[in-house]
């Protein structure tokens, strides 16, 4: 797993792994944002399955997926949201990383 820091407060990766889940409690990220939607792609794990792993880890997870333009104006509320109310670092999550770029540029935008 490779984690784009894009300020103390927020991270960004591709598609987390159950295993990935102990490296970002260590890393000392408090809320996982998954952007990805289930069932993308064949074998990549569902968010539930995440978010029982991380919540397992002490880490908040919430669900704010991306499939296409529209979504990052639906849910950059909801990102901007997450983020200023976490307990603290946040890392999102995509197959790649773009989209969850994308979404945390246009949920701080002004």
């Amino acid at each position: 797993m490779d984690i784009q820091k894009l300020s103390p407060q927020l991270g960004i990766c591709g598609q987390v792994e159950l295993s990935d889940i102990p490296e970002i409690v260590r890393a000392g990220y408090r809320l996982l944002v998954c952007n990805r939607p289930d069932g993308e792609e064949r074998g990549q794990p569902g968010f539930a399955e995440i978010a029982e792993a991380a919540q397992a880890a002490g880490l908040t997870a919430l669900y704010l997926p991306v499939a296409g333009p529209s979504d990052f104006a639906r849910q950059a509320p909801a990102m901007a949201e997450a983020m200023r109310t976490a307990s603290g670092p946040v890392l999102a999550y995509c197959r790649s990383g773009a989209r969850s770029s994308m979404l945390c540029s246009a949920a701080i935008a002004p």
